[in-house]
């Protein structure tokens, strides 16, 4: 049934900035490939968070009986990066984070454990 006197203004001129994803000035505008590029960026990081994970819990002798699961994991796991790298370009990203994982000034510390 049809309402009579009422009419639904969204997508019409004088509305059609009322929406929720107007820009408020927060940001400065964003091409797609630069936002597509920020989220490959974000997921080779989580990606090299997961092999560092690997990495600590192949040397640690809690995890002894499971090592050869893990060791398949980081193996899968350096795998999809180095994929991951290839599809996207990021190879310079790739590089920086390498320089950053060998240089033992940048690990956390520890201490408050």
């Amino acid at each position: 049934m049809r309402r009579h006197g009422h009419r639904d203004h969204r997508g019409h001129g004088e509305h059609r900035d009322q929406g929720h994803h107007r820009d408020h000035g927060h940001h400065p505008p964003r091409s797609a490939q630069t936002f597509r590029r920020g989220r490959a960026v974000a997921f080779l990081d989580k990606l090299n968070v997961n092999r560092s994970t690997l990495k600590r819990q192949l040397e640690d002798p809690a995890f002894e009986a499971i090592k050869p699961v893990i060791s398949g994991e980081l193996k899968a796991t350096e795998a999809i990066i180095e994929e991951f790298i290839q599809m996207f370009q990021l190879h310079e990203v790739a590089s920086n984070t390498e320089a950053v994982q060998s240089d033992p000034s940048e690990e956390p510390n520890d201490e408050h454990n």
